[in-house]
């Protein structure tokens, strides 16, 4: 059974889910924002603040195939609706934090269990709207993120300059409630479901075909086939390999002698860049298959996370973070349209929520290995610029 491509309806749930992804998104990574005056207003490690983003990536790999089980079963707006209260109220009490374990916890798994409630579930939903346009929808809710480090970043810089680090997080977390909350109630399901995965891009292989005419795959099948692994594995590679920058990006400006607030822009410009990234990719899968966008963006990826040892500059910095953000952000949405394309619009909140929650095990590895690795090569800069703000 099917229904007329790209309903007006399916705008408003892809305007929601990108509102959706930038709050989620930015507030956890927010926390690369306030890890230097966090730091240095308490005398807590840097390596002990990135573990509350480690503890953060952990709990949304578990909460994400868990939301996605929950989406599929009981439909995305209690999911989206749960995860908007339980962000809010994780930011407010990791604002009264009075040591550096119960900051980790608090913002580790309130933050990271939120967050999963939002990415895998509203990129099913999204492209469960949609015949035809599938990919520029899923790309689009996929911006969202991209747009993070756009708005949510330097808006928790500027509440940090005018009033400290703790009441900076506690108006983010009001703000992101008051946010999220309406967007949450404008979720729904399209009124009718599809039954028909529409033949597979070219260059994608042959069981998303196979699933217009053969049986419909229950979630233990998805989850045993190659398919599955492929991507799955690809997607927690893929994020081992920028999390880590993306992290540290504004510590590790600063380290290298740039200004705070300029920093905050090197990490806006990859989130701008990121943004275009994926509208870019998106078209170009639409137009070359999403797998082989999805392998050359990769490509670029891993080289852009290599060049963060080699650069210093301020200008070095701008440019790696166009290449860098166009990449990492341009492959987020693929593998959601290939996991569409394999699987069906039946079981794909349980199945990307899985995908995503291996992915999410791949974001833990990168901020407490980069913190060693990004402090190295600081120190070993040949600039005569101090690289201090890195404490053990």
């Amino acid at each position: 059974m099917t229904r007329s491509s790209g309903p007006a309806y399916g705008w408003v749930i892809v305007a929601a889910g990108a509102l959706m992804t930038c709050v989620s998104m930015g507030s956890m990574f927010s926390l690369a924002v306030f890890l230097q005056p966090m730091s240095a207003d308490n005398d807590w490690s840097r390596t002990g603040i990135s573990t509350a983003m480690t503890i953060s990536f952990l709990a949304m790999a578990v909460a994400s195939f868990l939301w996605g089980a929950l989406s599929d079963r009981f439909g995305p707006r209690i999911v989206v609706l749960c995860g908007s209260l339980m962000l809010g109220l994780g930011l407010v009490l990791a604002s009264d934090a009075s040591s550096l374990v119960e900051f980790q916890l608090l913002f580790g798994l309130f933050i990271g269990a939120a967050a999963g409630a939002f990415y895998a579930p509203m990129m099913a939903l999204a492209s469960a709207w949609f015949d035809q346009n599938r990919s520029l929808a899923v790309a689009l809710v996929s911006a969202g993120g991209g747009m993070a480090p756009l708005t949510v970043a330097p808006f928790a810089r500027l509440l940090i300059d005018a009033y400290s680090w703790r009441p900076a997080m506690l108006i983010v977390g009001i703000t992101a409630t008051v946010l999220l909350v309406p967007a949450a109630l404008l979720t729904r399901r399209p009124p009718v479901v599809l039954d028909i995965v529409a033949p597979p891009p070219p260059g994608v292989p042959t069981p998303a075909a196979a699933l217009v005419s053969g049986p419909r795959l229950s979630v233990t099948e998805a989850l045993r086939t190659p398919q599955f692994a492929a991507l799955a594995l690809a997607h927690f590679a893929c994020c081992v390999a920028h999390s880590g920058p993306l992290f540290h990006m504004v510590s590790f400006a600063i380290g290298c002698g740039i200004p705070a607030m300029t920093a905050v822009s090197v990490y806006s410009l990859a989130g701008l860049s990121g943004l275009g990234g994926r509208l870019l990719l998106g078209v170009l899968a639409d137009r070359l298959g999403a797998k082989s966008v999805l392998v050359a963006g990769l490509m670029v990826q891993a080289i852009g996370a290599g060049a963060y040892v080699l650069v210093r500059e301020l200008g070095e910095l701008y440019a790696l973070s166009v290449v860098f953000g166009i990449a990492y952000g341009g492959v987020m949405p693929l593998y959601a349209i290939l996991a569409r394309d394999f699987f069906g619009p039946r079981i794909l909140g349980t199945v990307f929520g899985a995908i995503s929650a291996l992915a999410s095990f791949g974001m833990a590895r990168g901020p407490a290995a980069g913190c060693s690795t990004l402090k190295q090569a600081t120190l070993g800069s040949t600039s005569a610029r101090s690289p201090s703000g890195w404490p053990q």
